[in-house]
């Protein structure tokens, strides 16, 4: 299970550096998706399953069509790739900014400390997020609801906002 987890963080590094080097929001997208996935799986791995899938079903249902109509107005005829040099500078600038940071604090990792929580008991009747998912619906369900109030009214305002100059609310007066 640590080479699972270290594979999983490792691939969330990478497509974070992937997202922040790309100028393009086509690419970009599409980094952003495997990030979610890959921290999803993250917190799968350290006993959120439920969580995990709120995360991902809200981030995919949501943020990501707001972000495709963003994208959508800022059409390139020829897009930059991964592939390309400025891109290839910026993911070597900042692979080497991790591997200074990761440097500087290596001494406090061990490989103990990444053992997910499912392998610390040895008879455990239930798992760790089914309290907070209790929680979360009886104390946080008008957090809940209001929160999905507020990225409704997100969408919409973005949609009304990127209609164009001649039929949306910014119009030339």
């Amino acid at each position: 299970m640590t080479y699972i987890m270290s594979l999983l963080l490792v691939g969330l590094v990478m497509g974070l550096v992937a997202v922040a080097s790309n100028p393009s929001p086509y690419f970009a997208a599409l980094g952003l998706v495997v990030v979610a996935g890959l921290g999803c799986g993250v917190l799968v791995g350290h006993g959120g399953p439920f969580l995990s899938l709120v995360l991902f079903l809200i981030y995919l249902g949501g943020m990501l069509v707001v972000f495709a109509y963003s994208a959508a107005l800022a059409a390139e005829p020829y897009p930059e790739t991964w592939g390309s040099r400025p891109v290839l500078a910026y993911m070597f600038i900042y692979m080497v900014g991790v591997t200074l940071v990761s440097v500087l604090f290596w001494g406090g990792w061990y490989e103990s400390s990444w053992v997910p929580v499912d392998e610390l008991e040895e008879f455990s009747m239930c798992r760790g997020d089914t309290a907070g998912v209790a929680l979360m619906y009886s104390s946080g369900g008008g957090m809940l609801v209001i929160s999905a109030w507020v990225l409704l009214l997100t969408l919409f305002v973005v949609l009304e906002l990127t209609r164009g100059l001649s039929r949306g609310a910014l119009r030339a007066v």
